[in-house]
Parts: C-alpha cells; structure tokens; sequence
C-alpha cells in the first residue's frame, strides 16, 4: 500500500484514499468530504482499476427503472443566494476549507488567501449548483495566524435573466464569532464553522470590504461625508479579566473554558477600543501563573493597531495588568 491508493474497509461500506501512515500500524485515510478516519492496516484493502471499472454499473442497469415510477419533483423557486465558507472539523487539530455553492448560479470563481502582504492562490474553476470544492486545510493551534480568505465570484445559467454583480468578499476569522458560528453546513451535509459569503448583512469584524472602493463610494454608502457614531460600544478604560467579574457561574467552567472566556472578552474590548479610536486601555489579569499575561501579550505583539504595551500599576497590581497602547 503507498500514499494515494484507494481502499475500502473490509467491515464497513466506506472507501476512500490512503492519506497517510500513522504509527502502531494505524492508515489515515481521506474518505468523501475531506474527512478522515484512522484505521488498522488489516482493516483495509485496496482496489484495484480492474476492479473499480467492474463495480461500475452498466448505464442500462442503473435505468432499469420503469419511467411510470419515476417521481418527477414540482418546480422549486430559483435559490439566488446561498454561497457560503464552512471550516470543517477532521479530528481535534485541523480543519478542511470548503467553498459551497447552495444556489441554483453556476459560479465561476477564484479563492486566494493573504498573509503578510503575500497572495496564495487556493483554487479558481466553475462551482456548480449544489456543490462544495475543498480549498485548503488549517490547524487550530495556528488560529490567530490563519491567512485573509479573498472570492470573487461571477454568476451564470442558460436563458435570459438578470445577472446579479459580481460577488468580492474577504474574510479574517476572529475567535469571538468563529465559535459562533457552528451550525449544519449546506451541501456537506454535516457540522462546521460556516460564513455565508453573500449575505448583506455580515459582521463587519469578519468581512474586510473591497480595499480598492473609492472614498467617494465610501461616502456615498456611509450616506455621506460626515463621520457617523462607531456601532461597536465603547470599552471601559480598565477591563478586569477575573473570570469571577465575567461569568456568574464561573465554578461550573474548566480551567479550558475559563481561560477561553477571558481571551474573547480580551479580544472584544481591544476590538471595540480601536474603533472607538480610544488612546489606550489597560487589562487586570493578575499574576496567577502567567498563562493569561502570556497569551495576552502574545496577541498584542502581533496586532497591527498596537503602538505598545507595557505593565500597568505595578504598584498596585504588580504584574497583574498590562496597558496597550493603541496606535
């Protein structure tokens, strides 16, 4: 057996691709979907071309269906939206990129990726109605670097209509709504993180607008020049990370569920403190064991909106709080 063939499991219906050799004589292989499943080498067996060509049913036998029996659907209305970015879970550590069309368009369409001012062509082809391609795959430790996800997307079906305009999103996944968004994914037909591209109405911390607008259509969309309150609330000055001030039922969380509650109120108020154009603001998180300030003063290293940070109050909370100085 190498890498690539294709195999089926002896006890189940299952077939799919040898991804790779995993020890204690353990073969990952990549079944429909891009998930993959562990299994015993023994468990396995590989099919042969001969042999996939005979499993082939004949195209008579595959209609041998009487045409009287056939259930002919009523007209269902044309799905004009439905494009959506779903991250699908393969195991605890990674996740598959797919771009999903659930609408009745033929879509024409181009996948890149930004990260650090460098483009990464992921796919480009013609999506058909009701169907998903696999753009990449992700690891869930490297979150906070995960690239800029950009689509342009053209419309097309036989006759006459009306096209709509062609469709420009960028995406960057933030942790706050990331984990919101789980849900039963269209066309896969099963769990993931899922963003719909072509909603009118998608949070502006996940979809970067296209950069090339000019000021003057910027305007024309704001409803004119003059500058408009921000729609994120305004931070305090002072957040206290105490999972005891952040959720009345703190006993009941683990140390895992605890230190993910402080990150995403962490991340919220910086968030909101830039779009407010605050100058600064200072975070409690105490000393304890250093993980909190650790990862805190990991992510502010990598915010581009950051001027610098430094421990604040020292004399009263030693190294317990940390002020960022915003940009």
């Amino acid at each position: 057996m190498n890498i690539g063939d294709k195999v089926r499991l002896v006890h189940g219906k299952e077939e799919g691709v040898i991804y790779a050799f995993l020890p204690g004589n353990v073969v990952e292989v990549e079944i429909e979907d891009g998930f993959r499943i562990p299994v015993l080498r023994n468990e396995i067996v590989t099919i042969s071309p001969v042999e996939a060509q005979r499993l082939v049913k004949p195209i008579e036998e595959q209609h041998i269906q009487k045409q009287s029996e056939k259930i002919i659907p009523r007209n269902l209305p044309f799905a004009e939206k439905g494009i959506y970015l779903a991250f699908a879970a393969v195991n605890d550590r990674s996740v598959t990129v797919h771009l999903i069309n659930n609408t009745d368009w033929i879509l024409p369409f181009t996948a890149t990726s930004l990260d650090q001012q460098v483009y990464a062509s992921l796919a480009a082809g013609t999506l058909q109605p009701r169907t998903a391609q696999k753009l990449s795959e992700l690891l869930m430790k490297d979150f906070e670097e995960w690239p800029t996800f950009e689509f342009r997307v053209l419309y097309f079906r036989e006759g006459k209509h009306t096209l709509p305009l062609p469709l420009h999103r960028k995406l960057k996944c933030r942790a706050q709504s990331f984990y919101k968004s789980k849900g039963k994914a269209p066309v896969l037909g099963r769990e993931a993180f899922v963003y719909q591209l072509d909603e009118e109405n998608l949070k502006k911390e996940d979809v970067i607008p296209n950069a090339n607008l000019s000021e003057a259509l910027k305007n024309s969309m704001m409803g004119g020049t003059d500058s408009e309150k921000p729609e994120l609330p305004k931070p305090e000055n002072v957040i206290d990370l105490h999972i005891e001030k952040l959720r009345p039922d703190f006993g009941k969380l683990g140390k895992d569920n605890i230190l993910k509650v402080q990150l995403e109120t962490f991340e919220s108020c910086l968030e909101r403190a830039i779009a407010n154009g605050m100058d600064d603001i200072t975070f409690i998180h105490g000393a304890g064991n250093g993980v909190l300030r650790t990862e805190l003063h990991r992510r502010l290293s990598k915010n581009q909106h950051v001027q610098f940070y430094k421990d604040a109050q020292k004399e009263k909370f030693g190294y317990g709080a940390t002020l960022v100085k915003i940009k």
